[in-house]
């Protein structure tokens, strides 16, 4: 390992006689023992490790990590390894936690990770690991923390993750990851949920109750929220902003005794508003910018102090501050959520395909560029 490291100062008295156990921890380097065994090793750099040779093996470095039996924890973070996670990785069979963050680690997971049965962290973000989520990812039973940001990940999240009974944490943001979340609900543990920045959609994810965290950002989820949000009572950030999500808006979930944050802006959610809706008094950040609510915004939002930002604009409330749509616009946007079918497809098959609708008990013909006396409909995608 002192020669793969290309000797860094922090460890250049080290000789075969030297006490890694008692050894001082420094900024680049820390060991960890028990009974004169290594059971930890954390060697970061910043973005690039000032000793590491060019061409570093890291089929040679996990090599050598495999010859340390009690390893339980492995920390290799920014230290510009590039090239395969090597298969080697699955010697490591006492691995209780692995971060090999910040590198530049491509091409797909290894199938020999699913060795490490022992591991309860798996952290691989800032990468640049691509393919799909492999199956094997449900194969660590004490798993708690699953964290892949920031790589090129691509495909549907596999249903595997529905075997992670102990899972508490999951971080998929900043990935390329398409078509529906699994069924998540019956992961009782599960806490903080982060698919910021991906493809992911239609449907609106089913999460568990004990969520405290819950950021959907930058998705593509085009269908009503759950129900079951309303019984996260320990939910603190709740960011479901920049989809196209309808139906009517929640105002339960202001009232939520855990909330701190909440951020719906940038979808389509409906519904009227008024001044004597309850709020957590907690709360100190609300975004409902750029959707078709209308009413009025609940006393209990109005901004009270310069730590609270509350923010509405680009709706249909009566309040002008922040800048609001006409009525119209907003009743004639929500007509045509009534009318739009859960399935893309069906949507399209709709609208090319017919010259007449039915819509509250009457038939609606088609004139060719409008539905006379329907406003709001358009004959598009």
């Amino acid at each position: 390992m002192k020669q793969l490291l290309n000797f860094p100062e922090e460890i250049s008295s080290w000789s075969d006689n030297a006490d890694f156990c008692n050894t001082e921890p420094s900024q680049i380097l820390t060991l960890s023992c028990y009974e004169d065994s290594i059971t930890q090793l954390h060697v970061t750099g910043n973005n690039w490790f000032p000793h590491l040779i060019q061409d570093l093996s890291a089929v040679s470095l996990f090599s050598n990590l495999a010859s340390f039996p009690d390893l339980k924890v492995l920390s290799l973070v920014s230290l510009g390894l590039k090239g395969p996670l090597p298969p080697e990785i699955g010697k490591l069979s006492s691995l209780e936690i692995l971060n090999v963050s910040s590198n530049y680690f491509d091409g797909s997971i290894p199938r020999e990770i699913s060795s490490l049965k022992n591991l309860q962290t798996l952290i691989l973000d800032y990468n640049r690991f691509t393919g799909q989520v492999p199956d094997l990812i449900g194969s660590f039973p004490a798993l708690t923390v699953l964290s892949l940001k920031n790589n090129s990940f691509s495909g549907q999240l596999p249903n595997s993750l529905t075997n992670l009974g102990s899972l508490r944490t999951l971080v998929i943001s900043a990935n390329n990851l398409s078509g529906q979340v699994p069924v998540l609900h019956n992961l009782t543990n599960l806490q903080v949920v982060d698919f910021e920045d991906n493809n992911l959609g239609p449907q609106f994810p089913s999460f568990p109750t004990k969520l405290i965290s819950l950021v959907l950002r930058k998705n593509k989820f085009y269908s009503a929220i759950s129900d079951g949000l309303k019984s996260c009572y320990q939910l603190q950030k709740l960011d479901i902003s920049l989809n196209e999500l309808i139906g009517p808006f929640l105002p339960s979930l202001l009232s939520l005794p855990s909330l701190t944050y909440l951020d719906i802006a940038g979808n389509k959610f409906t519904g009227k508003l008024s001044q004597n809706i309850s709020c957590n008094t907690d709360l100190v950040f609300v975004n409902l910018s750029e959707n078709r609510l209308t009413g009025e915004l609940p006393d209990c939002l109005q901004p009270d102090s310069k730590s609270r930002v509350i923010l509405y604009g680009g709706n249909c409330l009566s309040r002008r501050y922040q800048q609001q749509h006409p009525y119209s616009f907003c009743h004639n946007e929500a007509l045509a959520v009534i009318i739009s079918p859960q399935k893309q497809q069906e949507k399209k098959a709709l609208w090319e395909s017919s010259s007449c609708i039915k819509y509250g008990g009457r038939n609606w013909w088609w004139n060719g560029t409008s539905w006379p006396g329907l406003s709001g409909f358009q004959k598009k995608i």
